[in-house]
């Protein structure tokens, strides 16, 4: 899964479907590379349906919240690009790698993350990182791991984008914090694509300063 240039998954939930299409045309136009949808927004798998023939070269759409077997293949049915689970599976990894889909598998011991990375995972979502400390619970799950490529999600903002890349994050994922409660809530596309613009160029920053 190719997050190097922009490291950053957008993550909705909860969103009307024609609403989606519209976000993720103007996320997808201010430089984010991947969103996903989660699979317990009413009618997700219609709305991936719906917009995967609309994604531009370059970018992904996946599906979230995959918390089992069934949903891994209803997402990938859908026509999901790649599966964000929020718990370690061994069954969905493996179905995912079988199918030839990237995916980032949720885990938060440091025995769930090397048996998910162990299982196939292309990224493993340590998972919920801020209640666990954030960066230095990455940059500690790194010691032993440093093999490991790992997916901060739970707490993640512009104003800490740098301590989770200084501690060895790969990638993170983000929703409001990336999106903007406000522009959500008033459906204002235009804030909404300037949010992802100026935390995409926060996450170029941050990165180059590490």
């Amino acid at each position: 899964m190719e997050l190097d240039e922009v490291p950053v998954i957008g993550i909705l939930r909860g969103v009307e479907g024609d609403f989606f299409g519209e976000v993720m045309q103007v996320a997808f136009g201010a430089g984010l590379t991947a969103m996903e949808v989660t699979m317990n927004t009413p009618g997700a798998e219609k709305i991936v349906e719906k917009y995967r023939p609309a994604v531009p070269d370059g970018r992904m759409l996946g599906m979230g919240t995959i918390r089992n077997l069934e949903e891994a293949r209803r997402a990938v049915a859908a026509g999901a690009m790649f599966l964000v689970t929020p718990n370690m599976d061994t069954g969905v990894i493996n179905y995912a790698k079988t199918a030839g889909i990237p995916i980032v598998a949720g885990a938060l011991t440091p025995t769930e993350v090397y048996a998910a990375w162990s299982a196939g995972a292309d990224l493993v979502k340590v998972f919920p990182c801020g209640a666990m400390g954030g960066p230095q619970y990455i940059k500690d799950l790194l010691g032993p791991f440093d093999h490991i490529r790992l997916a901060a999600v739970g707490g993640v903002s512009s104003a800490n984008l740098q301590d989770y890349f200084a501690a060895g994050a790969a990638a993170v994922g983000v929703s409001t914090s990336l999106f903007g409660g406000k522009a959500l809530l008033e459906k204002n596309l235009d804030l909404l694509g300037q949010n992802v613009k100026n935390f995409i160029e926060h996450c170029r920053a941050a990165q180059d300063r590490v």
